[in-house]
């Protein structure tokens, strides 16, 4: 989850849908309440430890911060020197993860297509939403972070790609790879409470609403998808103070158009090893995922 989100376009909650680890992480992150100071006194350590599942929050925090820390500089290195095939890496993931939040959908019918159809057309307006560049005040930093969060848990949305059209994404990238605690301080106060409170919400719909939920997200990743075909033309760039040119506004084209327009190689048998890689990534988390609830019930069977 956490090199997911260290790329534009990729979203941590897509990871954590594939792995089954998902409707554990909303719950335990909903259950983050003001009464939980109350219920520390009434309760205890012991009991509101369990009943608020930090083991599980730590671990997954840690493994989330070890792969920021460990997968930002290489990912960025791959963005600039072989896109091609990052991006068709990627691709690979969310069209794998499209299909098996899809088979949870327990019926089908024309209301549940509206929603796909709806969530594919905000993904893909999302997806074409112009970064803007503002200074990252405190409460800027604090907003965006809020807001974030929010797709950091929404499959097919990415937390990423939204500090990006905040104008926050390179700024947060060498923030932590320089350790500037007081961006990211701010940029964390605002996740915290932006996490909490969607987290809640989403809890409800999953409970309330759990088809027309799914169908929703799988409609949220298949609008994502333009954004992660690997081959882009971009249209116009972004100047930065430092003199820099970032991509403003790209349109995805076919590999023989990509290369007519801009005279690069379309690297087709490194997009489909990059396509393969991530189909392959899917399904053995898939597996591995089944494997481990499989074993888990057996030894609860044999206790």
């Amino acid at each position: 989850m956490g090199a997911a989100e260290v790329v534009p376009g990729v979203s941590g909650g897509t990871i954590a849908f594939i792995t089954g680890i998902y409707l554990r992480l909303i719950t335990a992150i909903q259950r983050f309440t003001p009464f939980v100071f109350r219920d520390l006194f009434k309760d205890g350590i012991a009991a509101t430890w369990l009943r608020l599942d930090i083991n599980f929050l730590l671990t997954l925090l840690a493994g989330m911060l070890t792969s920021v820390l460990l997968f930002a500089s290489g990912i960025h290195y791959l963005l600039d020197n072989h896109p091609i095939f990052i991006w068709s890496l990627f691709f690979g993931l969310v069209v794998a993860s499209v299909w098996l939040v899809a088979k949870q959908i327990t019926r089908f019918g024309w209301d549940l297509g509206l929603y796909v159809l709806s969530g594919a057309a905000f993904g893909l307006m999302v997806s074409n939403i112009l970064p803007v560049e503002l200074s990252p005040s405190p409460l800027y930093l604090f907003v965006a972070g809020a807001i974030a969060i929010c797709a950091w848990i929404l499959p097919g949305l990415s937390g990423s790609y939204l500090l990006l059209i905040f104008g926050l994404y390179r700024g947060v990238i060498e923030a932590i790879k320089n350790f500037d605690i007081e961006p990211l301080f701010y940029l964390g106060m605002g996740m915290l409470l932006g996490i909490v409170t969607f987290a809640r919400i989403l809890d409800r719909l999953f409970r309330n609403y759990r088809d027309a939920t799914l169908s929703l997200l799988t409609g949220f990743m298949l609008g994502s998808l333009a954004k992660l075909w690997p081959w882009q033309y971009v249209r116009s760039y972004q100047i930065k103070p430092d003199g820099s040119q970032v991509p403003l506004v790209s349109e995805p084209v076919t590999p023989m158009a990509y290369s007519a327009m801009t005279g690069l190689d379309s690297e087709l048998l490194m997009a489909l090893l990059g396509l393969v890689v991530g189909l392959g990534c899917v399904v053995l988390l898939a597996f591995l995922s089944v494997t481990e609830a499989e074993s888990k019930d057996a030894a609860e069977k044999i206790g």
